[in-house]
């Protein structure tokens, strides 16, 4: 009885009593609200309906939590999870609908209407009667002066007697008695007790109600874990892909300011060999011809890097247009075959069909991609072996078949089919599609 939450309770369930009828209202009024909503909207008007019973629902849910929190203590769960990004009005919407909370609220309002009429008369109608046993001995004395007052003018003789034989069954008859003031006390006592079972009933009413509005009005206990989950698993995503996007920024950048460099040294190169030979010493230059074939390769590996680099990042672009296939192979022909015959020994060759057709590629891609494939043959060829370079006419009409084999064990064959009427042409499956297709080149497979 001296605890402060006990009185919190009875004002809680005292003031259900409003809050049912306000509610009991609005779902009476509802009929009425969609039969308008129906002919102002048209087909529409059962969905806006819809959601605007769904905000007001979750507006008086939001309120109720208050409610029990401030005079329950009831300790609540979230009632949504939180939202990932940045999601438009729509993914919002979609995930309200979802949430479970948003249609046990609605549950729970309706449960409300019953129990705040029943929990608040039912409490009165105890507390009254426990109130009149503690008062008993006031109540006796009360009647017995009451029965010794006069009555008005007003009062006539069967009204007085009627009176006087009330109170006659309180057991007074004008005079106080000693045993019947004793048995007034002793229901007093008895009063107190009850009235504190009273109390703990009450409290332990308000005490089911609000376990029952923090399981309709909060996400479950698993439901909070999984949604706790989900957000640093987004976290970790969103800090993962923001180091990806700096690693590719900083290759991206490094390719760039390698360029420079690099071409510097090539261009310095070239100038020493430019020299007269008796003005450099043929030891100098052939150490001059190494480092230049190593900065020529440093060179392509720069260009490689940043050409990935750029794909990684969305900033290739492609120029797909007619290209001479045939002017591609010559001119890789010319780039690797001195390097494979001085340094591999291995001999490069290459054929071209007469009268091929022009194929839509990136000419720049297409060239590389080829200039891979061929370095890596010479690589691997063993030295006195053959690689070979062939552009023919495709099975298929209207493409063209690139194809790069040697004669070594390790090394991978390569064959490409290029349409000469289309941008595009079927990706084969193979272990080389993905890595070809990466590069923007027209249907390889290794």
């Amino acid at each position: 009885m001296r605890r402060g939450g006990t009185y919190r309770s009875l004002l809680y369930l005292a003031l259900s009593f409003p809050l049912a009828w306000l509610y009991g209202l609005m779902v009476v009024n509802f009929g009425g609200i969609w039969l308008s909503f129906v002919i102002g909207f048209g087909p529409l008007g059962p969905f806006i309906l819809i959601l605007l019973l769904l905000a007001v629902s979750w507006a008086l849910a939001l309120f109720e939590r208050a409610l029990a929190r401030g005079l329950l203590s009831v300790a609540f769960t979230p009632m949504a999870p939180p939202l990932v990004g940045n999601p438009s009005l729509w993914a919002r919407t979609l995930v309200h609908l979802r949430n479970p909370v948003t249609w046990k609220s609605l549950v729970y309002l309706l449960a409300r209407v019953p129990f705040g009429i029943v929990a608040p008369l039912a409490g009165l109608a105890l507390l009254l009667g426990t109130l009149a046993l503690v008062l008993a001995p006031g109540v006796y004395l009360a009647a017995g002066m009451l029965y010794n007052a006069g009555f008005g003018a007003d009062t006539s003789p069967q009204e007085a007697d009627a009176i006087h034989a009330v109170l006659g069954q309180l057991g007074t008859h004008g005079q106080v008695e000693p045993a019947a003031l004793a048995l007034a006390f002793l229901v007093t006592i008895s009063g107190i007790f009850l009235l504190v079972a009273v109390l703990h009933a009450l409290n332990g009413m308000a005490f089911a109600w609000g376990w029952f509005a923090r399981a309709m009005l909060g996400l479950s206990v698993q439901d909070v874990r999984l949604a706790e989950a989900r957000a640093v698993a987004a976290e970790a995503r969103g800090r993962a892909e923001h180091a990806e996007q700096g690693r590719r920024k900083l290759i991206l950048d490094a390719s760039h300011e390698l360029r420079t460099p690099v071409a510097t040294i090539r261009a310095h190169i070239e100038s020493l060999l430019l020299l007269e030979g008796e003005s450099l010493p043929e030891r100098v230059r052939g150490y001059l011809g190494i480092t230049q074939r190593e900065a020529e390769r440093l060179s392509l590996l720069v260009d490689d890097l940043l050409m990935l680099a750029r794909a990684d990042t969305d900033e290739l672009r492609l120029e797909v247009r007619p290209v001479a296939v045939g002017e591609v192979v010559e001119e890789v022909y010319q780039a690797l075959g001195p390097l494979a015959e001085r340094e591999r020994e291995v001999t490069l060759v290459r054929r071209v069909a007469v009268g091929l057709a022009r194929a839509y590629a990136d000419r720049e891609r297409l060239a590389q991609v080829l200039l891979n494939l061929v370095r890596n043959a010479i690589t691997y060829t063993p030295a006195g072996g053959i690689v070979s370079i062939e552009a023919r006419r495709g099975e298929e009409p209207g493409t063209v078949t690139l194809a790069v084999t040697d004669t070594g064990s390790a090394s991978p064959r390569m064959s490409c089919r290029m349409s000469s009427s289309a941008s595009t042409a079927r990706m084969p499956r193979g272990r080389g599609a993905r890595a070809a297709s990466g590069w923007g080149f027209p249907s390889c497979a290794i």
